[in-house]
């Protein structure tokens, strides 16, 4: 009778767990997110900013609404960018939006885009599924599989897929992150897109993105009864499932890691916990890592100018560093 009555009290437990999923995934897209409503509350405080717009050059040629991969009955989306006279070695960037996991676009970040692949770097904005579509670890498999679709286009684009590197923003900074530490582990893969062609990274950009939801100065640490963006991606309060926040954390495989990470902060100090005993892993591991942080900015400085210039000017430099570097070095797991 005790084991009959445990049974049920476990039964109830995971119905309570599942039930509160169900309502957090809601299957209708979330469009509370965009540049413009970004702007519109950060131009309160920063008066200056001007957005840098989507703007077609002659030098880049540009492929939006490309297929990367097809999940039932749901089509993923990038769109490329590449220079408009490549060679075999170009070197490319995954580029993925914010917007908390739940809302964003990919087309957050065309500018940044563009003004990559006017600097000779072929560039991929990728869609993915949010967290009220798809909870954690969806939106990490479909990464994967964008870069695996990056890999076998590598002809295609006159890519070296030695020179994949990764970036994000935000939300899309910890999926950058998560990318890359977690090369070479197949539990992240997914099925998403097939198995053909690998979803190595060769470097990691990212910008205010998180790379703990249990370090101590995460917010999530400091306030672990709120049922925010990371819990509702996770599908759980952290008091349920703790060992699931550290599973989805980059920097509880900073042990293992052997990617250069290159980090562009805002001031804001809660968006990035944990960076800094990550940088002391790498530099004892002689990984190469650096931080640049912008004061007086907000979250989403990248997306701005006066910054926007010195966002482009500090990920070109990165990727010509490492990729010089590692050219004698081959990708390996």
């Amino acid at each position: 009778m005790v084991k009959q009555i445990a049974g049920l009290l476990l039964l109830l437990q995971c119905y309570v767990a599942v039930a509160q999923r169900a309502e957090w995934r809601t299957g209708v897209r979330d469009t509370s997110y965009s540049n413009a409503s970004d702007y519109a509350h950060n131009v309160k405080s920063f008066p200056f900013i001007r957005l840098v717009p989507d703007s077609s050059v002659s030098s880049v040629e540009e492929q939006r609404n490309l297929v990367y991969a097809q999940v039932g009955d749901r089509a993923l989306h990038l769109d490329a960018f590449t220079p408009s006279a490549p060679h075999k070695n170009t070197p490319a960037i995954v580029i993925i939006h914010g917007g908390g996991w739940r809302s964003g676009n990919r087309s957050q970040h065309i500018p940044l885009a563009q003004h990559l692949a006017a600097r000779g770097i072929a560039c991929f904005t990728v869609e993915y599924r949010l967290s009220t579509e798809a909870f954690y670890p969806a939106a990490v498999y479909d990464i994967k599989a964008a870069v695996r679709w990056v890999h076998t286009k590598a002809a295609v684009y006159g890519i070296d897929p030695q020179k994949i590197s990764i970036l994000g923003f935000s939300a899309g900074g910890e999926l950058a992150a998560f990318t890359g530490v977690t090369n070479g582990l197949q539990q992240f893969e997914g099925v998403e897109g097939g198995s053909n062609g690998t979803s190595l990274v060769n470097a990691v950009i990212d910008i205010d993105g998180t790379l703990s939801f249990v370090h101590p100065e995460s917010w999530e640490a400091q306030y672990p009864d709120k049922a925010g963006a990371s819990a509702q991606w996770l599908g759980y309060p952290r008091t349920e499932q703790l060992e699931l926040w550290k599973e989805a954390s980059p920097f509880s495989y900073a042990d293992s890691n052997k990617v250069p990470f290159l980090f562009l902060n805002s001031s804001i100090e809660r968006m990035h916990p944990g960076r800094n005993d990550f940088k002391k892993k790498m530099d004892a591991k002689q990984v190469y890592t650096e931080i640049i942080e912008y004061p007086n900015t907000p979250h989403s400085f990248c997306l701005y100018d006066p910054w926007f210039p010195q966002v482009v000017e500090a990920v070109s430099r990165f990727i010509q560093k490492i990729n010089n570097a590692q050219s004698l070095v081959p990708l390996k797991n």
